[in-house]
């Protein structure tokens, strides 16, 4: 591999991979073709090492960090909100406990 080359990320430290389908144009496939071969690699592998690469640039992209942040707000205010419905249902009586369903009928 070059120095250009991004480095590979091994498949355990992201967990089992998995196949994802993406529809491009006949072009774009040449492309990749043509660089897979000039790169001695697979042209799935081209792939992944590209995605990888859009991922890492991605999480510094200041625009997708502002929209992470406001995600990540979102997401405290519902849990808040169904905190807040689970204390009015079942008050102080759970003692922090997730209320259990009976397995019997009523």
């Amino acid at each position: 591999m070059s120095e250009n080359t991004p480095a590979e990320v091994p498949a355990s430290a992201l967990g089992p991979l998995r196949t994802l389908a993406v529809r491009i144009t006949d072009g774009l496939r040449a492309q990749l073709d043509v660089l897979a071969q000039l790169n001695d690699r697979t042209v799935t592998e081209e792939i992944r090492l590209a995605l990888e690469s859009w991922v890492e640039t991605s999480k510094s992209d200041p625009k997708v960090l502002e929209r992470a942040e406001t995600v990540r707000a979102e997401i405290e205010r519902e849990a808040k909100t169904k905190q807040s419905a689970i204390e009015a249902i079942f008050g102080g009586a759970s003692g922090g406990k997730t209320p259990r369903r009976s397995s019997g009928s009523a």
